[in-house]
């Protein structure tokens, strides 16, 4: 699979055996899996990476799971990422308090596995939709990710893959500004090396593509700042 169109998870957990277990069975269910071993360390992780989905630890050295959480969703440019609360706390006030700080789910030690992933799978369906098949749409524009196709006005448009998998992250998510970089990350990955001009050439084959049969660019040029549809 290609890593930039692959979900991403931060796994935060101290004890290194359940971290690995955890590891393997996220990529396993098709996640790039990025690992801390700390809250200090986590965040320094969502600061360069901004993962898809965060699976928080509770209880951890020099910064807590519920600190952590609490930082994240004060942040707006982090507040969106959904948060996989662990813990061993098993109370009803802890399992509250957790979901006050800006948790979107709670589970509880020791837990299934296989409940964990289709939790992760249920939190990347509200953020990641085209990587689990759901058709994407916006206004007269319709993109099925499980057949790489993408319509216009019931017309069919030609689109190379990287222009693809462009519009697959504008529809995912219409009206957010995306700068060069958090582009070039998404869509090209972050161990490849590309100029951010190539962003640029990109989007202008992308609104080429768009407006082959007719219609107005849907594409907005944000001044300083990067692209968004709508």
């Amino acid at each position: 699979m290609n890593t930039a169109a692959q979900p991403s998870v931060l796994l935060v957990e101290d004890e290194p055996a359940q971290r690995e277990v955890l590891a393997y069975n996220l990529e396993s269910e098709g996640f790039r899996v990025l690992q801390a071993g700390n809250g200090e360390d986590a965040m320094l992780m969502v600061e360069e990476e901004m993962p898809d989905i965060i699976i928080l630890d509770w209880m951890m050295p020099k910064l807590s799971g519920i600190e952590v959480c609490r930082r994240l969703k004060m942040r707006p440019e982090t507040r969106g990422i959904p948060v996989i609360m662990l813990s061993a706390r098993a109370e009803e006030v802890d399992r509250i308090r957790g979901l006050e700080t800006g948790a979107d789910d709670y589970v509880i030690k020791p837990y299934s596995v296989l409940e964990l992933m289709a939790r992760a799978r249920a939190q990347l369906r509200r953020v990641r939709p085209s990587t689990i098949g759901v058709t994407l749409e916006f206004e007269d524009i319709r993109l099925d990710p499980e057949t790489h196709r993408v319509y216009r006005a019931d017309k069919v448009l030609k689109l190379g893959p990287t222009e693809f998998r462009l519009l697959t992250t504008f529809m995912e998510k219409p009206g957010r500004v995306w700068s060069r970089e958090q582009l070039l990350d998404r869509v090209w990955g972050r161990d490849i090396y590309v100029d951010t001009r190539t962003v640029d050439v990109h989007i202008g084959r992308l609104r080429k593509s768009l407006m082959q049969h007719g219609g107005e660019d849907p594409l907005r040029t944000v001044r300083g700042a990067g692209y968004a549809l709508g």
